[in-house]
């Protein structure tokens, strides 16, 4: 006789991979969640570290303010 371990195994699996299948199916259905969104755009245009509107710098006297 088969080892019922093993039978649970298979059946995890086999709903697992289901589960997968119709995440996908559903995402793929409903389509992007942000069709527009990019990412971060930033203060000197050439994809630096800095983020657009991190003004504290040019502020007078909160230069020193970084978290």
């Amino acid at each position: 006789m088969d080892d019922p371990r093993r039978f649970t195994l298979h059946a995890f699996l086999l709903l697992l991979a289901a589960v997968f299948a119709v995440s996908y199916a559903v995402g793929s259905w409903a389509g992007p969640v942000a069709p527009g969104m990019h990412g971060p755009r930033t203060a000197t245009g050439d994809g630096g570290s800095r983020p657009a509107g991190d003004d504290a710098e040019d502020m007078p006297g909160m230069g020193g303010m970084h978290g």
